[in-house]
């Protein structure tokens, strides 16, 4: 398959699409395919379901740890970039209530320094290179993929290892290389793009279990501070 005016070696069209679109050409509305794309978001809220208490575990547990003055560190490529950078956001602004800024980094979006590391070491090393930097033991590193395989992002979740840093990966369809190389991950079972939807999903979820976390433990320590009915 080519394009008016390019030689069939430079044709930027694949040949074919992956099997699993199968779109229906002979409706010119695209319904059809919009409906199979919106029926598919449902595996991926199921998958997320299941794992509704690991969900909950990593908002406590980052709440935990952030409170405690660690930091969140977060990376990814493309499209999962734009989503660590969501989370990252989240944190330094706020979800639903105001509350307290916390530190969270997203490697990504440190445009000289990625651009830098780069050139310099490969982007293979984009990632690692700045765990190393920024990250302290205690830590947070949460590494989003849907293929489970960015070589960056594994070689990332071994530096972080290298500094104490728990890692958190979330990812597509499990078993994959990430998942293995984290100490925790939400795998997301469903094709890529809803699997990058389903993580959205579960970012806003860990989300509501640290705001809670944050408010508990604030609760807590103006009760502990108020005298608890003592004159």
């Amino acid at each position: 398959m080519t394009i008016k005016g390019l030689a069939a070696n430079e044709s930027t069209v694949p040949d074919t699409l992956p099997a699993r679109w199968s779109p229906d050409t002979s409706n010119s509305t695209h319904h059809a395919e919009v409906t199979t794309h919106l029926d598919n978001v449902l595996p991926a809220l199921e998958s997320l379901r299941s794992q509704s208490g690991r969900l909950a575990e990593w908002g406590t547990e980052l709440a935990k740890r952030l409170l405690s003055g660690q930091r969140l560190l977060a990376a990814g490529n493309g499209g999962s970039a734009a989503e660590a950078q969501h989370l990252t956001a989240e944190l330094v602004g706020r979800f639903d209530e105001e509350r307290a800024p916390f530190s969270a980094i997203s490697l990504h979006a440190e445009s000289s320094a990625v651009t830098a590391l780069s050139n310099d070491y490969g982007y293979d090393e984009v990632f690692a290179r700045q765990v190393r930097a920024h990250g302290r033991a205690g830590d947070v590193l949460i590494l989003l993929s849907t293929s489970g395989r960015s070589p960056n992002l594994l070689k990332a979740a071994r530096a972080a290892k290298e500094r104490g840093i728990i890692t958190w990966g979330l990812t597509g369809t499990g078993p994959n290389p990430l998942a293995d190389a984290c100490d925790q991950a939400i795998t997301v079972d469903a094709i890529s793009a809803n699997a990058q939807e389903g993580h959205l999903i579960a970012i806003h979820a860990v989300c509501r279990a640290f705001d809670a976390e944050v408010a508990r433990r604030a609760g807590s320590y103006g009760a502990a501070t108020s005298g608890g009915g003592q004159p």
